[in-house]
């Protein structure tokens, strides 16, 4: 594959797009740059590949040109000079492409946008993209037509180089929308690949020149040039309705939507109800309702109905909107009323309250302090607080309320305890008499709280003032080893007690048998004797979606089918689509991202990789070999803020590369003798004080009331047994 980067270096924008790409270029690909401008050329000499220098002037579509005579790949892929390539897209890109027949001439993917104020955090098009999947069709045939609705754009679409080439006169058009949709036009067939690859910028429209006249003009045109090419083609009734429908739409958003002088905006209506007229579609039907009537105007060419109908909706959507306004406020009011008024209540000395990130499940610390406490104290009510969204994965028969419900503000009123692994909503009030236990939700490697301050990549967003009250309210914090201890004091500073009781959620691993190892197996599948890898990245503030860092594909090739890799993908990307999907088929991999508990994981595994993810502090508690795989650490290290230096204290053997992973795991080395005595210090440090009843020491000290010379003492490392390995486990 070739890979055409063009463009001028708009806003000092092309560094870090060619950036994007040589951190991540496979040796199957080449970088070509169609560089327009002198600036543009210094550039893109210092990131290497094929140059191609272009005088000022030169349009986007002439440097594609350019660039694409250079490339020397059997498929281009041509990235704008202000756009970047998402972690793992060119990867994702050539699986994606090694997997499609000869037929197929377009490979179409997903994309995020990013403005200069935020980045999307899931694919504009993946609805219309997942509809196809893995087939390769045609775009007459069903459910293809609808593709012409993704992003007009040619950085999210890979074409094969003879096709290009064949139809360089229509591909090559200057206007890329017409190009984007006429290769989905002209392609004998068309893949799909679900997964964002590219990251398309789009500009501060202050930042830009105007739009003259004769461009807007050019939309309407572009248009009537595709439905001149479908006609020219014998294009099906499908793909034709499709777009008639993109072109009405499309048009009339430019009139109502975009700052043109009246005489501009007159005759651009002009121009698009002929071109409505022109090629609407034997038998078509206008859509109902409101769309309905603009699209009848637009026929009639009746420009001042159509402005004086904008202004009729506009003026109903005002009163609308403060209406709404007005009963959110009434609702407000309402809701704080009946809140405070139970606020007025007494106490509710059994009753707790619990919550797990952000209202996402029955889990981690929170889950197992609720667990012990109706062993301990049955006399005390756990409610659960759920979202929504996850109420219906609720274990049966679970007490819980919904955040925003009127039951929510009266239990949050009336309870004694709450307990939560992040934090409460700002509104929650802290009762005198109430009890805040925070349990956290891992030992902090990389800066946290108030210590985020000189971090700006991780700090986006963070309401620093909000954070300190939130943290006054806290009575009790839980620390599972001294470095959290004096971390949470720093980063949290406030009057609360620390509990270094150790982790609740880490008891399993020194309470669990071989038959509990045994049936998490076997859940998973996982034959006896197999080797099973654990592979948790964590998440980076820098990036927008997940995608492994790792080639798992070459991976477990070399690692042959008596190993299996789990893969987990940290939860703040569990709306974004699976970049493992492909892999699944091999039973090499199986993706566990969306598989709770996360300790069961690690008890089935016989070893962990992950990079920074604090699942290494609770995993050691296992005594298991950890590979640290920090092909990054020094961009995490800089842009997120770390406590210590991982690479100086790891838990076992590093690997920067995957050549020197994948020869870590296809010996024994990953489990030698000095990856055996990195995790002894390790553990020393991190596992201080889990030992199997962290959970009974938080809910006899927090819950009855036990001074803490009375708890059980922690067990020293020494004294403590993991739980069996899988190996012992079958034996």
């Amino acid at each position: 594959m070739s890979i055409v980067v063009h463009g001028r270096d708009l806003q000092g924008l092309l560094a870090p797009c060619l950036e994007s790409v040589t951190g991540q270029l496979p040796p199957e690909v080449e970088l070509v740059t169609a560089a327009v401008g002198e600036n543009a050329q210094d550039v893109a000499v210092r990131h290497g590949g094929v140059v191609v220098p272009l005088p000022d002037g030169t349009t986007d579509a002439a440097a594609r040109a350019a660039g694409a005579e250079r490339a020397r790949g059997t498929w281009l892929w041509f990235l704008s000079a202000k756009d970047r390539l998402l972690p793992g897209g060119p990867q994702a890109m050539l699986a994606r492409l090694a997997d499609v027949p000869d037929e197929v001439d377009v490979v179409l993917a997903d994309h995020l946008r990013s403005t200069w104020r935020e980045t999307d955090t899931t694919g504009a098009d993946a609805r219309l993209l997942a509809r196809v999947g893995r087939r390769d069709l045609p775009i007459g045939e069903a459910p293809a037509p609808d593709l012409l609705r993704t992003a007009p754009l040619l950085g999210n679409r890979a074409l094969r180089a003879s096709f290009w080439h064949g139809r360089r006169e229509r591909l090559g058009d200057p206007d890329e929308m017409y190009a984007a949709r006429a290769a989905l036009l002209l392609a004998d067939r068309v893949a799909c690949l679900e997964q964002p690859v590219v990251d398309v910028r789009e500009l501060r429209p202050e930042s830009l020149p105007p739009v003259t006249a004769q461009e807007r003009y050019a939309l309407v045109d572009a248009y009537e040039r595709l439905q001149l090419l479908m006609q020219h083609e014998g294009t099906p009734a499908g793909p034709r309705a499709v777009l008639y429908d993109l072109m009405a739409t499309g048009t009339l958003r430019v009139v109502a939507r975009e700052k043109m002088p009246d005489a501009v905006a007159r005759e651009f209506f002009h121009r698009a109800s002929a071109a409505a007229v022109r090629w609407e579609p034997e038998g078509y039907r206008r859509p109902g309702g409101l769309e309905g009537i603009r699209r009848r105007l637009l026929e009639d060419d009746a420009y001042t109905k159509y402005r004086a109908f904008q202004a009729a909706n506009h003026r109903r959507r005002d009163a609308r909107a403060a209406l709404r306004e007005g009963k959110k406020r009434v609702g407000g009011k309402v809701r704080d009323l009946r809140y405070h008024r139970a606020l007025r209540e007494p106490v509710d000395a059994n009753l707790a309250v619990f919550s797990a990130y952000w209202d996402r499940a029955v889990a981690c610390n929170p889950g197992a302090i609720a667990a012990k406490l109706t062993e301990l104290a049955p006399h005390i009510r756990p409610v659960w607080v759920i979202s929504k969204a996850n109420e219906a994965l609720l274990p049966p028969g679970t007490d819980h309320i919904v955040p925003g419900t009127r039951r929510y503000w009266e239990v949050m009123a009336r309870a004694k305890y709450l307990v939560n692994n992040v934090n409460f909503p700002n509104a929650v009030v802290k009762r005198p008499d109430a009890v805040h236990l925070q349990t956290h939700h891992g030992t902090p490697l990389k800066k946290m709280g108030l210590d985020q301050l000189d971090y700006p990549t991780a700090a986006q967003g963070l309401d620093f003032d909000a954070l300190l009250a939130r943290i006054d309210k806290w009575d009790y914090s839980v620390s599972a080893n001294s470095h959290s201890t004096r971390m949470w004091e720093h980063a949290y500073p406030s009057h609360y007690v620390s509990l270094d009781h150790g982790y609740p959620r880490n008891d399993v691993y020194y309470r669990a048998g071989a038959a509990d190892i045994r049936a998490v197996r076997d859940r998973l599948g996982i034959a006896p004797g197999r080797r099973a890898i654990l592979y948790a990245p964590t998440h980076r503030d820098y990036e927008a979606t997940w995608t492994p860092r790792l080639d798992l594909a070459a991976l477990t090739e070399r690692l042959g089918d008596d190993t299996v890799l789990l893969v987990r993908g940290h939860y703040f990307y569990g709306a974004a689509a699976s970049p493992l999907a492909g892999l699944r088929r091999t039973g090499r991999v199986i993706d566990v991202s969306a598989y709770d508990p996360v300790e069961e994981l690690a008890l089935a595994s016989d070893a962990l990789i992950t990079d920074y993810s604090s699942i290494m502090f609770d995993y050691a508690n296992l005594d298991r070999p950890v590979i640290s795989y920090a092909d990054d650490w020094d961009t995490y290290a800089k842009t997120r803020g770390v406590y210590f230096d991982l690479m100086a204290e790891p838990p076992g053997h590093v690997a920067r590369t995957q050549d020197e992973l994948t020869e870590l795991l296809a010996t024994d080395a990953w489990r030698d003798a000095a990856s055996a005595k990195a995790r002894a210090h390790f553990r020393r440090r991190f596992c201080e004080f889990d030992d199997g009843r962290a959970a009974e020491r938080v809910v006899r000290r927090v819950f009855l009331g036990e001074p803490e010379h009375a708890l059980p003492p922690v067990l020293p490392l020494d004294a403590r047994t993991p739980a069996p390995t899988p190996e012992e486990a079958t034996a």
